[in-house]
């Protein structure tokens, strides 16, 4: 049984990114890559669930300042917890993504909604290619993943979408599915979470009479122009994601191998 099995109530966006074809027609093995998003809000039905996956370790991508206002997450076992903080202040978009999903006051991103979120969200992907915090904690991401002692392992930022989504798409792409099924894991993220968002829309309407849904929107979901916005600049600043790998995350032809020899049949 994989994560793509089951239903965590607490994290309706997490799946196994097991099964997927990758190089040479190998597919990516099932229980060894789990997204998912913070498991703070695990229920107590969701704990033996995740325990049947035994994780060896954890990535967190969540700033500290983003952890200190949520639930601590809810683990089984003793996985290895690993740090890797891909966050920048100059991007409120972080902590507004926070602010929604933890029902607080949402007055100070007043000035992002009236910038436009969808393309604050595209700015944060094209980001997420050239900034030091990130290119830093998705490198060293993908290299605790080639290494077997870390495996399976359990990746997450906040609602497991965005920072989730783009290292996803980095390690899956570093194991050679191709593009097309990549985009279609990144987006299976709406049609997961549709319920959830619509309760959050709502409740955030009655807490804030005043607040348009559609500025709020943008930021509960992924859209393709997000992820497009990322590979452009992938392409842009790197020529290939070959180059991007090597370059800009530091992840080495010796690392790919290492990645396909442990995570695909």
């Amino acid at each position: 049984m994989t994560v793509r099995d089951w239903e965590l109530v607490g994290a309706p966006n997490a799946r196994d990114l097991g099964g997927l074809v990758g190089a040479g027609g190998r597919r990516v093995r099932a229980g060894r890559l789990i997204r998912t998003p913070a498991l703070g809000r695990l229920t107590d039905e969701d704990l033996p669930v995740l325990g049947k996956l035994d994780a060896a370790c954890v990535v967190d991508l969540r700033d500290a300042s983003e952890i200190d206002v949520a639930p601590p997450d809810r683990l089984v076992g003793e996985p290895r917890l690993v740090h890797l903080p891909v966050h920048d202040p100059a991007h409120p978009v972080f902590t507004y993504v926070s602010a929604v999903l933890l029902g607080h006051d949402l007055a100070a991103y007043d000035e992002l909604a009236a910038q436009g979120t969808p393309a604050a969200m595209a700015a944060i992907y094209r980001w997420f290619v050239t900034g030091t915090s990130a290119r830093a904690g998705f490198g060293a991401a993908v290299r605790l993943a080639a290494e077997p002692g870390n495996l399976p392992l359990v990746f997450h930022c906040s609602a497991g979408k965005d920072r989730t989504g783009w290292l996803a798409v980095v390690l899956l792409t570093a194991l050679g599915v191709d593009e097309a099924v990549v985009r279609a894991d990144y987006l299976r993220n709406n049609e997961l979470t549709a319920s959830l968002r619509e309760v959050l829309l709502q409740a955030l309407g009655r807490r804030h009479p005043g607040l348009d849904p559609e500025t709020v929107r943008p930021v509960l979901e992924v859209r393709p122009e997000y992820l497009d916005a990322a590979y452009d600049e992938v392409r842009r600043v790197h020529g290939s994601f070959e180059a991007y790998l090597r370059d800009g995350l530091r992840v080495d032809a010796a690392t790919v191998a290492a990645l396909r020899e442990n995570l695909l049949d």
